[in-house]
């Protein structure tokens, strides 16, 4: 029997199968085997995991043995399809046929009793076929052989929806495992994204080990799950499977060890989830990647605002945020000062932020030398009314008992993270325990937004309300 690794290089001759490649494909060909009847795999993206497990994979399985039953699963109908061309393709090649001639799929209209379509192909003569399914699909038919899950969740937001998690587990409670027999065998492979994912989920109710030694293939039980995690940075000790010492990249040609560190600089809990397969509590974080998103501003802006709390102390951050609030009381982020630099630095940036975003009145917390740099940024932006104002309200009890409303009232810039790297690092990651963190002023001033935009306003309503009711 030709090797998993033999066959992906005879039909993808231009693959790179690095030292860590040839470790998955050979957990692959076990799992190919029936060796590994259930099995989880993580790896960064962009390290060729759907390359193995989704597109090569699947053909392999059918050339093992083409009465199979497989089917692809992911978070969308046109992406798992897409994955099924792939393999159509791979199975109608000549190198393919070479390998597998009894494997044969329908080409053109003959034969005219077979199915060929972007979501089901059957092999010719055969009982096997190869479907796919985007999440919370349905899928026909009594039974499947093979599962394989890639990428049920499209992307962060997604995979951090309470709603989206609950009904993916739903989906895959209700269609996977009940299509399922004894002898059937489950894949999932996806970068991670929430501790309470579907790998989360099946960790907390299922045994799961991680896979460090081959002889554990030996010894697992067929109810029981093997667990493959590829650190992009090597933290843990070295393992039979992967050997790297501290600090090694996973794939060095694509992506080094200083490419690496400087993606976790950026967003130390995402990488922590999607390059290390560790992802972070997220029940201890006050905000997480919870902020809605907008790619253009509304039609209709009632009132466009700022709001600036100058750094308390030596090493923390003056915070400026412009913003718009449209007729429904919805605030949207435009723009954005978060620095560390002196007073004399800041007070230009920020009066230049005021004049691009054509803002006409702006906050300043006069608490700690704000007065001055109000006076400051009124003289450098005359056309802008300023107002400084003394914060005495708790900090702690501020930041904690508004932080609903902060989510439901606030709009980020689809590419928020890119264009305030800082910004957004500091308020996903910020904990609900206030001790936990070292800075304060992100989440101090959109805070400040909402009560001034949201509660203050509703609060003037109702009194407005009550005085003419009287």
């Amino acid at each position: 029997m030709i090797s998993f690794e033999e066959y992906a290089k005879a039909v993808y001759p231009f693959l790179d199968v690095t030292p860590f490649h040839q470790t998955y494909y050979r957990v692959l060909q076990m799992f190919a085997e029936g060796r590994i009847r259930r099995l989880i795999v993580t790896m960064p993206p962009q390290h060729g995991k759907s390359v193995g497990s989704t597109t090569l994979l699947p053909a392999y399985l059918l050339g093992l043995d083409p009465d199979l039953r497989v089917a692809i699963a992911s978070y969308s109908a046109s992406l798992a399809n897409k994955f099924n061309r792939r393999v159509q393709r791979i199975i109608e090649s000549k190198e393919y046929n070479e390998i597998f001639p009894l494997t044969t799929i329908k080409q053109g209209g003959k034969p005219a009793n077979y199915i060929r379509t972007a979501d089901e192909v059957e092999i010719i003569g055969r009982r096997g076929e190869l479907l796919s399914v985007g999440r919370e699909g349905a899928l026909t038919g009594n039974r499947v052989d093979v599962f394989i899950l890639d990428d049920l969740y499209k992307d962060a937001m997604e995979a951090n929806s309470p709603v989206t998690r609950e009904n993916c587990w739903e989906w895959y409670t209700s269609v996977v495992r009940t299509r399922m027999h004894n002898l059937s065998r489950e894949l999932i492979v996806f970068t991670r994204w929430h501790e309470e994912d579907l790998i989360g989920r099946i960790t907390q109710r299922e045994r799961v080990f991680e896979l460090n030694d081959w002889a554990q293939v030996e010894s697992i039980d067929r109810n029981e799950w093997l667990h493959l995690n590829f650190e992009a940075l090597k933290e843990s000790l070295p393992t039979a499977l992967d050997p790297r010492l501290e600090g090694e990249a996973l794939w060095p040609e694509q992506q080094d060890a200083e490419l690496l560190m400087a993606k976790r600089r950026l967003d130390t809990t995402r990488f922590e989830c999607m390059y290390q397969g560790r992802p972070a509590p997220q029940g201890g974080l006050l905000y997480g990647d919870g902020f809605a998103r907008y790619d253009t501003l509304p039609r209709e802006v009632v009132r466009w605002g700022n709001y600036t709390d100058t750094a308390d102390m030596g090493d923390d951050y003056l915070c400026s945020i412009c913003y718009a609030v449209d007729v429904d009381g919805v605030i949207y982020v435009t723009d954005v000062v978060y620095s560390r630099e002196p007073m004399e630095v800041t007070e230009g940036l920020v009066a230049e932020m005021l004049r691009r975003t054509q803002t006409r009145q702006a906050a300043i917390e006069s608490n700690n030398g704000g007065r001055g740099f109000a006076r400051a940024v009124q003289r450098l932006a005359p056309e802008v009314k300023v107002e400084w104002f003394h914060q005495s309200g708790n900090k702690e009890a501020r930041i904690l008992s508004n932080s609903a409303t902060v989510l439901h009232a606030l709009r980020m810039p689809e590419n928020w993270a890119a264009l305030w790297p800082e910004l957004y690092q500091h308020l996903t990651t910020y904990r609900r325990m206030f001790s936990a963190n070292r800075w304060h002023d992100a989440a101090d001033v959109v805070t400040g937004i909402v009560e001034r935009e949201v509660i203050d306003r509703h609060d003037r309503r109702v009194r407005h309300i009550s005085f003419v009711g009287r």
